[in-house]
């Protein structure tokens, strides 16, 4: 029998092997304009660049900021909607705004000021009166889950840009971290740190363009059931978590926290996001929920392809001293979430090895912070 062709994200969805050079290529440039900033008499924090955010010291005060995109996961709400009568758009919020706030949190900022990117083909995406109070509702509520004033945004009108019907998700978010104890970069990263894993809610906003080629091959599309029967739509529309709050929690404790990466983008090799030659042990892990299960079936994805692109469960990589640890995952919990004392940090090439899945990722294979 003919083996199913793999449905690979870099061909159906982002290809990082061309988009990580030019990101590269702007970082270089960028890091020419840092005359800029010190003119004005602020000085950067040349550690951050290529890290989740950009940090600055301003007087007494480290400033951190960041830009994301949701990427395509509305256009499924705007196909389940055709489903189950709902619009989901609360969820595309939340997502949203997690995307940023959370790359933000990774250097101990706190959020203070979110501004929203929403862009459309013409205004008759915006007439509809529930899918933007569900929107809007969401947006607010992630806002303050994340302890940040919604400061304002743009809505752009792209006529000949945009598909109709459909909108462009994106925003920013400016943080303040309040004393150099409380900034995060690889600077404080150590052999034998332990690295905490914090269990995802999901596939979050990362792998759509895959997750979405699968429903086209689908004969009931994102109405196909799951193994525990929740359907295939639904199970891709989870809130991501927001961890804002949490990052502060455990600062707060003066917890001694030297790191922390947000699985992204790039999957667990995230974990190798510092240029530091480290190696990093992974010796337990979350199991994947079922909707990454049923993903790797369909795409018929090998565990290299899977745990390069998405999560697979693990959603936040905070690295700390093992005495620390106890204290840490209490907090983790108390908070609503779920934390494991997962592995270890080491001297070595730079990797990542995942023991309970015989899985190694080279340094070359995340040619980017």
């Amino acid at each position: 029998m003919k083996k199913a062709k793999a449905i690979i994200y870099s061909k159906v969805g982002d290809n990082y092997d061309t988009k990580d050079p030019i990101n590269k290529l702007s970082q270089k440039a960028a890091l020419t304009t840092a005359k800029n900033l010190k003119r004005i008499g602020f000085e950067e924090i040349s550690s951050s660049r290529g890290e989740s955010c950009f940090v600055w010291k301003q007087g007494k005060y480290f400033m951190a900021s960041v830009i994301e995109c949701l990427g395509t996961k509305n256009l499924i709400a705007d196909e389940m909607r055709k489903i189950t009568g709902e619009t989901y758009y609360d969820v595309i919020a939340q997502d949203t705004v997690a995307t940023f706030v959370n790359d933000l949190s990774t250097s101990g900022a706190k959020p203070l000021v979110v501004h929203a990117f929403w862009a459309v083909e013409d205004n008759s995406f915006l007439q509809d009166q529930q899918r933007m109070r569900n929107f809007v509702k969401g947006w607010t509520a992630a806002c303050n889950l994340a302890g940040a004033s919604w400061g304002g945004g743009e809505t752009a009108t792209l006529k000949g840009i945009l598909k109709k019907d459909t909108i462009n998700l994106a925003g920013s978010c400016v943080g303040i971290i309040t004393s150099y104890k409380r900034l995060l970069t690889e600077n404080k990263l150590k052999t034998g740190d332990r690295i905490v894993l914090i269990k995802s809610n999901g596939i979050n906003a990362n792998g759509i363009s895959l997750a979405r080629a699968i429903a086209k091959k689908l004969p009931q599309g994102y109405k196909t059931k799951l193994a525990d029967g929740t359907l295939y739509g639904t199970a891709l529309l989870t809130k991501s978590n927001i961890y804002a709050k949490l990052v502060q929690d455990l600062l707060d404790v003066k917890l001694d926290i030297h790191y922390i990466t947000n699985i992204t983008g790039h999957g667990l090799r995230k974990i190798m996001r510092a240029t530091k030659n480290f190696s990093y042990i992974l010796e337990r892990i979350f199991q994947p929920q079922e909707i990454f299960l049923f993903i790797q079936k369909h795409a018929n994805l090998d565990d290299y392809e899977m745990y390069q692109t998405y999560n697979m469960g693990q959603d936040y990589a905070i690295f700390l001293p093992e005495k620390h640890v106890k204290k840490a995952l209490q907090i983790i919990t108390k908070s609503g979430f779920e934390g494991l004392d997962a592995g270890y940090v080491k001297s070595g090439p730079r990797k990542v090895i995942i023991e309970p899945k015989n899985i190694t990722f080279e340094g070359k294979s995340l040619d980017l912070r």
